[in-house]
C-alpha cells in the first residue's frame, strides 16, 4: 500500500535551516508530482511547494528563495531544504502525492506530517 513518511522536523531558531526528507514507498513513486503542504496552528491548510517527474518546480511566495524542494528517485525520497526559517514557517509539514499534476493539488496520499516550530 502506498506509505508516504516525513521526518527531518523539530525546533530551530530563526534564521536556521532544517531538512525534511519524505520516505515513500507502495508506488512507481519517480512517475508522480510530489508537494509539501504545511498548517500552522489554527489556520488551514497551505502549499509549499511541488516537484514533477521531470524535476519541474514551483513554490508559494511565501518561501520562494528559501526553501528547495527537491526528489531522489533512486532512494523513493522527497526532501524540502528550508534555509532562512521564520517564526511564520511554524507549522505542520507534510508531504502529499498529487496524481494529476502539481498544480492541481488534488492529493490523493498523505504522510503524517512532521513538526517543525521556529522560535528563539
Amino acid at each position: 500500500q502506498v506509505q508516504l513518511v516525513e521526518s527531518g522536523g523539530g525546533l530551530v531558531q530563526p534564521g536556521g535551516s532544517l531538512r525534511l526528507s519524505c520516505a515513500a514507498s507502495g508506488f512507481t513513486f519517480s512517475t508522480y508530482y510530489m508537494a509539501w503542504v504545511r498548517q500552522a496552528p489554527g489556520k488551514g491548510l497551505e502549499w509549499v511547494s511541488h516537484v514533477g517527474p521531470g524535476g519541474d518546480t514551483a513554490y508559494a511566495d511565501s518561501v520562494k528563495g528559501r526553501f528547495t524542494i527537491s526528489r531522489d528517485n533512486s532512494k523513493n525520497t522527497l526532501y524540502l531544504q528550508m534555509n532562512s526559517l521564520k517564526p511564520e514557517d511554524t507549522a505542520l509539514y507534510y508531504c502529499a502525492r498529487d496524481p494529476v499534476s502539481g498544480w492541481a493539488r488534488d492529493y490523493d496520499y498523505w504522510g503524517q506530517g512532521t513538526q517543525v516550530t521556529v522560535s528563539s
